[in-house]
This record gives structure tokens, C-alpha cells and sequence, in this order.
């Protein structure tokens, strides 16, 4: 662990490094010792379900339980690695603010339903590693006065100036808290008040939070993902965001997990502009092995929904595909709303406020944030990826080709896919859902009786079935082809502006990917020869233009016979 000593330096004092870092290393050790395998690496067959444990209900069965049932009959075959979005006990935001990291929710099972899953899949887990519970232990016996737990949070002046500080939602920075002692001290949350920051300039901290990783890689955890991890280190004065120390930590991470469970993933969730996003890949150093595509579920919607692929093509042309061991992780939907802030400086923002605008008339909500002047912005818009894409007065084929040309997009470029459950199962708005909890995010993130929504999907012609058969095909189709490897760059390719046009390479062969992004009949011109459209069977003979009506999308396999014959 040669690196161990440096990074903690970084952070602490030096009295204090020597046996933090004894502690560190005998704990890394034990699970070490465990000798836990892992796939060596990613390819194209590595797709990833971005679910809820509890997504899938059945009378008296643990959840767990009856999503196997589920996964198994209707799933496995598409998707390799399960994302369960945090599965611990909690006391709100769906799960994200844990209250015990080391147990199981009991209403969802236990970590034996865990070891179960894992006969199917192999497991991503959530690591909120920036905050927890107002109900938790730890902070209960932090405000106990408990001498373990007194440096745990960010206890702060509510005088002191922090207009600086990046906020992520238009709430205070500081919640007052009462102690058992009688007094009121003024605690860090960053998002709400049953979230609580956790204090990693505390050594203390950082030895927990590194016990909870290594337990997770013991249950089971081959991708971890790091929640809201940008807001980690604390510093009034400065944005708080993307500070130094969190890198540092993050590094530390990674450097722990390559050690104790090599071919483990860390991936960060930093819903920020891209160029904050690609920083936690590392600048040189080992950090990241993913991190979320964050702005391109914005860009393929503004795309469609203006029929002009024009900023998704210059976003792409200039997307660097890191070197080393190091990936983008793709996605349009996730239990979260489409992030905004990404393509901020991508997308002029009065573009953006207008697509606000247009799709609050269609019935979407938007979340805010607030700005350093006092101001707010719209922060994500939340509605599901199915109901973004179109109208409300739209023909459910209509509505079934945008969709499906949006993941044929996000199928086609570098990096590892994942699909939120909402979008396989071709949800809509759950309107229901927000009014019983009066949060946004609600919309995207319905639960379903296991027999109603197995109904469902065996209904011919309803949209539910329609769009799982479709996007069924398209994910097998991308995992049987070899030039969809993860790292096989890609070349963005002149076209008009309705459509995208990507081009993978890899020795003799090569795939165009052209996604018609517009309601309009467009043509292509190829170059000669003979292509395969890998997901219809046809044969397609060049060099005279394609057209491809609205929303059609082809992908075209070759063979580079110069290549071959070196």
C-alpha cells in the first residue's frame, strides 16, 4: 500500500498518519484475505439495470426475493450487473439517507437474499458516502455527546459566510439541532435536513467509511458507487465542491479496492459540468474507474425534441475516451431527474430554459437550485425518459420510435450502458406517486405488484410490451457485437444536421451507427461496399444514399478488405 501514507498525508496531520494507516491496511487486509473474484474486466456484454431492491412486490415475500423471481424470468438475459440504488434501512429520499450502512432494510430481505442475487448477476451498490441519516446511531450519539462520535459532522456559526458554498438545492446550508445538553448547534446539509454531512477531515470518519467499503466488496459489491461524492470536503470559503481532499479520498478509494478486490469498480456520481465530471478520472493519477455520462441524457433530448442532433455532435466530437482502465458510464434515465447543470455551457441556457419550458407544458416538474446571488435555476427536470421525448397528445408508435432511436444512441458510443428500470418496463408519468409524496422525483420511480406488471408485459400491442420486446432487441443485439467494446474509440461523422452518425473501428471491421434524430425522412450517403444492418439481418449495398424515415436508426457493419489484406 505504498500510496497510503501519501494520500492520508494530504488530508491529516502527521501525528496521526502512522496509525490510521496501520488501522487502514490491517482492514483492507482481511478482505484481501477473503480473496474475492472478479470479471477482470468490462466489454460489450456489460450492461447495466438501474433498480430499486423493493422495485417489485408480491404478498408476503421479501422483496428481494420476488425481484429475482422477476429479474430471472424477464431480465437476466439482458442485463449482467444489477444496480440496486441504496437497499439499507432509511428515513427519507427513497433510501439515500441511510441509517444503517451494514444492514439490509428488513422489508427487502437480508444480506442472504443478497448472496442470492448474486447467483444471477453481478451487483453494483450504492456507498452514500457523503451524508446519513438524522435518525442514525451515529449522529444520535453525536448529539448525545458521545466522545467517539463529537468530530462526525460539520458543526459550524450560523454567522459564518458561506454565500460560496455550490447548492445543489435551494435549502439552507446550516439546519439547526438540539443536543442533549440543551444546546442548538447549526450542522452541515447539503441536501436536506434528514441528511447529514459527515465530517471526513475527521480521521475517524475516513477509517468507518473505509470499513463500510470493504464490508460492501465482502457482500458481494463488484461496481460501488460513490452518491453525491463531489461534496465530501468541507471548507467555508471556498464552492466545497470538488475540492483536492475529495480527490485525494477518492483516490484512496480506488487505490484500496484494486488492492483488496481487484477488478472491483468505483464510480463517481457528480452530477456537474463535464469538464468537473471527467476530473474525477483521475488528471493523471489513478482515480475513477467510471464516471457517470451526465450530460448526455440533456443532449439526446434537446436533439429529438428539436429534430437537430447539432450539440450532441459537437459534445461528441470532442469526448475523449480516457486511457487505462478508466470508462464512461452511459446512461438517459435514472431514479434521479435529467441533470441540467452538465450541459451548462454546452447548450446556451436560454436553450435550455426553453426546453424547461416545453416540457413543463407537457407536464413535467422541475426541481431548482439556488445560486450564490440568491437566485434559483432549474436543476433537472423530472419526468420519465419515455414522456421527455414527446407529446402528450402523441400515438404510442410515435412515442415508441423516439425512445427507441434515444437508446440506440446511448448504445452506440464508448463506454458501459445502463437503463433504468423505468425505462425497459416503457414507464410513463406517475402523477400518483408525487402526490402521495409530494417530492419531483416521485414521477420516475413508481413500485409494481409483480403479477400486474408481469400482465403488463405479456399484453400484445400495449406500449409496455412493445417497448420491453424492442429495447430487448436492441441490447442483445449491441452485446453480440464485439466492435461495441467499451473502449473502442469512435469517430463523429459529418452528416445533416437531423441526424448522428458514429463510425467504430477495430482492425478489419468497422460499424456506422446513423440515428435519424428528426420526425423527417433523411438520406445518407455511404461509401461502396457491402454492409450488414446488424439489427434487421438486411443487406445494405453502397455507395448510393440510404434514407431513413423518422426516428429509424441503422446499424451497419463492414469490412475494411485493405485492412484485412495487411
Amino acid at each position: 500500500m505504498t500510496n497510503l501514507r501519501k494520500r492520508l498525508s494530504r488530508l491529516y496531520s502527521e501525528e496521526v498518519v502512522d496509525s490510521l494507516a496501520a488501522r487502514i491496511e490491517a482492514r483492507v487486509q482481511q478482505t484481501q484475505q477473503r480473496k474475492l473474484t472478479r470479471k477482470d474486466k468490462w466489454d460489450e456484454k456489460d450492461i447495466v439495470l438501474i433498480t430499486y431492491g423493493d422495485q417489485f412486490k408480491e404478498e408476503s415475500q421479501k422483496t428481494l426475493t420476488t425481484f429475482k423471481k422477476m429479474y430471472d424470468s424477464y431480465l437476466k438475459s439482458t442485463f449482467e450487473v444489477v444496480h440496486f440504488l441504496p437497499f439499507y434501512p432509511y428515513s427519507s429520499d427513497d433510501g439515500f439517507s441511510v441509517i444503517d450502512y451494514k444492514a439490509v432494510n428488513p422489508e427487502l430481505g437480508d444480506w442472504a437474499d443478497i448472496k442470492e442475487m448474486e447467483q444471477s448477476a453481478r451487483l453494483m451498490f450504492d456507498f452514500v458516502c457523503n451524508h446519513m441519516s438524522a435518525k442514525s446511531d451515529w449522529f444520535k450519539r453525536y448529539l448525545a455527546g458521545d466522545e467517539e462520535f463529537q468530530n462526525f459532522f460539520v458543526e459550524m456559526d450560523p454567522e459564518t459566510d458561506l454565500s460560496s458554498v455550490t447548492r445543489p438545492r435551494a435549502t439552507p446550508v446550516l439546519t439547526p439541532f438540539k443536543f442533549e445538553s440543551g444546546k442548538v448547534g447549526h450542522i452541515w446539509t447539503t441536501f436536506s435536513e434528514d441528511q447529514i454531512d459527515l465530517n471526513f477531515a475527521c480521521p475517524e470518519v475516513l477509517y468507518k467509511m473505509i470499513d463500510v467499503l470493504m464490508f460492501y466488496l465482502e457482500e458481494g459489491a463488484e461496481y460501488v458507487r460513490l452518491d453525491a461524492v463531489g461534496f465530501m470536503w468541507k471548507v467555508p470559503g471556498t464552492s466545497s465542491i470538488h475540492l483536492e481532499e475529495t480527490h485525494e479520498i477518492v483516490k484512496l478509494f480506488r487505490d484500496l479496492v484494486d488492492i483488496a478486490a481487484p477488478g472491483t469498480i468505483i464510480i463517481t456520481e457528480t452530477n456537474v459540468p463535464h469538464v468537473d465530471n471527467i476530473s474525477y478520472f483521475g488528471n493523471g493519477e489513478k482515480e475513477a474507474h467510471m464516471v457517470y455520462q451526465f450530460p448526455l441524457p440533456p443532449l439526446v433530448l434537446h436533439a429529438i425534441h428539436h429534430g437537430n442532433a447539432a450539440f450532441l455532435r459537437n459534445w461528441a466530437k470532442h469526448l475523449e475516451l480516457p486511457a487505462g482502465k478508466r470508462t464512461f458510464f452511459n446512461f438517459l434515465a435514472s431514479h434521479d431527474g435529467i441533470g441540467l447543470n452538465p450541459v451548462r455551457g454546452i447548450i446556451p441556457e436560454a436553450e435550455i430554459l426553453a426546453l424547461v419550458d416545453d416540457l413543463e407544458k407537457e407536464g413535467a416538474l422541475v426541481s431548482y437550485k439556488q445560486n450564490p446571488d440568491g437566485s434559483k435555476s432549474p436543476y433537472e427536470i423530472n419526468v420519465t425518459y419515455m414522456d421527455a421525448l414527446s407529446k402528450q397528445a402523441d400515438t404510442d408508435d410515435l412515442r415508441l420510435a423516439r425512445f427507441l432511436v434515444a437508446h440506440a444512441v446511448l448504445m452506440s458510443i464508448p463506454g458501459v450502458p445502463a437503463v433504468y428500470v423505468q425505462s425497459i418496463l416503457g414507464s410513463r408519468n406517475d402523477y400518483l406517486g408525487v402526490e402521495a409524496t409530494s417530492h419531483n422525483r416521485s414521477i420516475n420511480r413508481k413500485k409494481y405488484d409483480l403479477a400486474e406488471i408481469t400482465a403488463e408485459l405479456e399484453q400484445a400491442g400495449s406500449l409496455r410490451k412493445e417497448t420491453y420486446d424492442a429495447l430487448t432487441k436492441l441490447i442483445s443485439t449491441r452485446k453480440t457485437e464485439s466492435l461495441f467494446h467499451p473502449e473502442i474509440p469512435m469517430e463523429v461523422l459529418e452528416s445533416t444536421a437531423e441526424l448522428f452518425v458514429v463510425k467504430r473501428v477495430s482492425g478489419a471491421e468497422s460499424i456506422i451507427l446513423i440515428h435519424n434524430l428528426s420526425e423527417k425522412e433523411v438520406s445518407y450517403s455511404l461509401d461502396s461496399g457491402v454492409y450488414t444492418n446488424l439489427y434487421t439481418g438486411s443487406t445494405v449495398t453502397g455507395s448510393d444514399s440510404i434514407k431513413l424515415s423518422g426516428y429509424e436508426f441503422c446499424w451497419l457493419k463492414t469490412k475494411n478488405y485493405r485492412e484485412e489484406q495487411k
